[in-house]
């Protein structure tokens, strides 16, 4: 039967006999009455939390896997699924189908409705502190929970495209900042003008790393900078998450 298996579906069974299914779905409810799902795992008694916030392919095995990464680590966690207001259970793979698909739908949502459903996930953890942390598009929505809103004490930001172009908001709480220095859609010209902008945010860039350097179903996977930057991410989030 495995044999008839795709390579994605291969690795989400490698992954469920070795680690399990940690986490489960549940549905919040934004301030303006919206109800998504979100992916949540970790400890119901943990005192601190993270929003794990989505790529352009919705809550998929990345996001969960990465979700349960950070569970594994003691944090409650919740991945809540962004695209929910404009077509529900997006499940995305790394192909050019999928990513136009990602891209539409990323234009069907607003700034202003992520920042409520991000809101609603970071209130739904019932834990004392909570940080956030995105990747790609997720980057800036996490940029955005930390300069948007007042909910997290502290941002950690993957990659996020949009981040230059808001570089000069300020943030409610500390930030850090991922980077490949060969990313194509995010030029070294923007990092620096960021890190001119924000001096006190941390901000690292991977020698040779691509776009997507931390996902490990892409085809810019770098483990090396991904193992570097997921150890200053969680280092970040111990230090300012009390």
């Amino acid at each position: 039967m495995r044999s008839a298996l795709s390579s994605r579906n291969l690795q989400q069974l490698r992954f469920d006999e070795e680690w399990g299914n940690m986490g489960k779905t549940i549905t919040v409810t934004a301030a303006d009455g919206h109800t998504f799902s979100a992916y949540t795992a970790g400890p119901d008694n943990a005192t601190k939390g993270l929003v794990v916030i989505q790529e352009i392919f919705g809550v998929n095995h990345h996001i969960r896997d990465m979700a349960d990464k950070f569970a594994a680590e003691g944090y409650k966690v919740i991945a809540p699924a962004m695209f929910d207001r404009a077509q529900k259970g997006v499940d995305l793979g790394y192909g050019p189908d999928d990513r136009k698909v990602g891209i539409e739908l990323r234009g069907k949502v607003s700034d202003k409705d992520s920042i409520a459903d991000i809101t609603a996930a970071a209130k739904a953890l019932g834990t004392k502190s909570n940080g956030i942390v995105g990747y790609c598009w997720g980057g800036t929505l996490a940029w955005f929970g930390a300069t948007r809103t007042t909910e997290f004490g502290a941002a950690s930001c993957w990659y996020g495209g949009g981040i230059a172009a808001t570089k000069d908001e300020k943030p409610n709480c500390p930030v850090q900042m991922q980077f490949g220095e060969t990313d194509g859609s995010i030029p070294m010209t923007d990092v620096e003008a960021i890190k001119a902008a924000q001096p006190s945010a941390e901000v690292y860039v991977y020698p040779g790393a691509g776009h997507g350097f931390g996902c490990d179903e892409r085809d810019s996977w770098n483990p090396e900078a991904f193992k570097t930057a997921q150890q200053r991410t969680l280092a970040f989030f111990s230090k300012h998450l009390k």
